[in-house]
């Protein structure tokens, strides 16, 4: 993955600079990394101790890593958002923690939207994959929601893992942030109304 950068770009192999994907689209000058991603595969044999894949298509791989490359600070930011996809609300907080030191801006990081993702940010991913603790952890940290609109548990959990509230204006609130798509966490939480009934009845998602 070390020149995952320049094969995103010119989508050649570093050896002998064939073109590797299977048809004849290329890389986009205007948006080089994205329009490289959208087009057409890089398949691959790959082997690991798991066995062998064939035909695996390595372009988004490649089109990640090298991302990452040019936009170092982006790591820790797509880390949180997996975590948020997957409920793992102790890995968020452990995660803060340790960049609070390497990072400036926490609200930033807690607010990114991910470009390789269709600009969602944590919060859509938590509630499209119906993890409500980490819903409720991204309102405690991003949103000026006041304290006492939080459920006991809510609260008690932010409040036991020594997280204190940042200072969010309401130009920062992350339920107004809009995905590639123009959908807020709220739109996405509004197809799902079984398991978001109770927070959308009490316009907890609402900016």
């Amino acid at each position: 993955m070390d020149e995952a950068s320049s094969i995103a770009l010119s989508l050649k192999c570093p050896s002998c600079e064939a073109y590797l994907p299977v048809n004849n689209a290329g890389p986009s000058a205007s948006n080089q990394f994205m329009e490289a991603a959208s087009g057409a595969p890089i398949l691959a044999r790959y082997s690991n101790e798991g066995g062998v894949q064939e035909n695996l298509d390595i372009l988004p791989s490649l089109t990640e890593e090298a991302y990452i490359q040019n936009n170092p600070e982006a790591r820790p930011a797509r880390a949180l958002h997996v975590m948020c996809a997957e409920g793992d609300v102790a890995g968020i907080v452990e995660l803060l923690r340790d960049v609070h030191d390497e990072v400036s801006d926490v609200g930033s990081l807690v607010r990114y939207q991910d470009p390789l993702a269709e600009m969602k940010t944590g919060l859509h991913l938590a509630v499209s994959n119906r993890q409500e603790e980490a819903v409720w952890l991204l309102l405690w940290l991003s949103s000026p929601m006041p304290s006492q609109s939080f459920p006991p548990p809510a609260r008690q959990v932010a409040e036991s893992m020594g997280l204190g509230r940042l200072n969010v204006q309401p130009d920062a609130d992350i339920r107004a942030l809009r995905d590639a798509q123009g959908r807020t966490a709220e739109d996405v939480a509004q197809d799902d109304p079984e398991t978001w009934r109770i927070l959308l009845e009490a316009g907890a998602l609402s900016p």
